[in-house]
């Protein structure tokens, strides 16, 4: 294995064939972040510019608690946890930060939230947020998921830094 620098700081994971491979796992994700199950809503984090840009993974299966009641016969994965794995994903570009380190990221707000495909058990989420603004313990970022390479959700976001 690999690690090396792409466009800046960009930190993606290869082996020795060029194969893309998980820059961080559920474990090393909770270093970070302090969710646990079962609100953890990230399996790996594939790319990462720490205060820029990150991506992450997120395997929906049926074994979700949710889907126990989001719906009976026609499982679907709500469209809130979506936007919670976006914050997720968002949090880790943040708190990968030296000045962060140690920190929870706080969902702050939301707008322009679209939904453009059900995600159900078996569908895969690539979740990919871009952050655009930092002041002080403020930021705001866009958020995009896709499932097999086309758009799912879309939304902007804010988090708030706190101790």
């Amino acid at each position: 294995m690999r690690l090396f620098a792409n466009k800046g700081a960009r930190l993606i994971l290869q082996d020795i064939r060029g194969h893309k491979m998980s820059l961080l796992n559920t474990t090393e994700i909770m270093e970070i972040l302090p969710h646990r199950y079962p609100m953890l809503m990230l399996d790996t984090v594939e790319e990462l510019e720490p205060g820029v840009r990150a991506v992450a993974k997120k395997n929906i299966t049926i074994n979700e608690e949710i889907f126990q009641g989001h719906f009976p016969g026609d499982p679907t994965f709500p469209g809130a946890l979506t936007i919670e794995a976006l914050a997720q994903t968002g949090a880790v570009a943040l708190l990968t930060l030296p000045e962060f380190k140690g920190k929870t990221a706080y969902f702050g707000g939301i707008k322009k939230a679209r939904y453009r495909k059900m995600i159900r058990p078996g569908d895969t989420l690539t979740l990919e947020v871009t952050l655009d603004k930092l002041r002080g313990a403020i930021g705001s970022g866009k958020g995009v998921v896709y499932v097999d390479g086309k758009k799912a959700t879309t939304a902007e976001l804010t988090f708030i830094i706190g101790d």
